[in-house]
């Protein structure tokens, strides 16, 4: 396996642990269960470290696929910036959730706040990884890419004469 394998087959993890992180740990303040917020924290790191790896591995799949004929350079630049963006949103998520995590341990007064603040980051987090996504899927994938056209398949031309 190689970074790009890496690359392709992580960057699935962030996105949906980002999200299930965040509604573990909204069930975890409704409930005020705090082994339910101490597992969502754990999601959240893991989606934080995930979103590294992809990242660091991001450099090595776009040269992958730069040189490949119909690959747009534009729709990759796009996601690299984009990944920037949500590799930041993901950090501070990654913070905030080690903070939570060890005031949840220490019984402290502000675990209540921390988690509120941790779970409004990783809705913002949730929403720019799964664009930053989107725009990544759409290098390969043709077929969800709205900007370019889908041909007419043979047989379903219509003849408006």
């Amino acid at each position: 396996m190689n970074q790009t394998h890496l690359h392709l087959l992580i960057n699935h993890l962030p996105i949906f642990a980002s999200i299930l992180g965040g509604l573990v740990l909204a069930h975890g303040l409704w409930t005020k269960s705090d082994q339910t917020k101490i597992a969502a924290y754990y999601l959240l790191i893991i989606s934080s470290i995930g979103a590294a790896i992809a990242y660091l591995t991001g450099e090595v799949a776009e040269e992958a696929v730069e040189n490949i004929q119909g690959i747009s350079k534009d729709l990759i630049e796009q996601h690299e910036d984009f990944s920037v963006i949500a590799l930041v949103a993901l950090s501070i998520l990654g913070v905030v959730s080690l903070i939570g995590f060890f005031l949840t341990i220490k019984k402290s007064p502000l675990t209540r706040i921390v988690a509120i603040v941790a779970l409004f980051i990783s809705l913002i987090s949730f929403g720019l990884i799964a664009r930053t996504g989107y725009i990544g899927g759409q290098i390969r994938h043709t077929e969800i890419n709205s900007s370019i056209s889908n041909p007419v398949q043979s047989g379903e031309q219509e003849h408006d004469e």
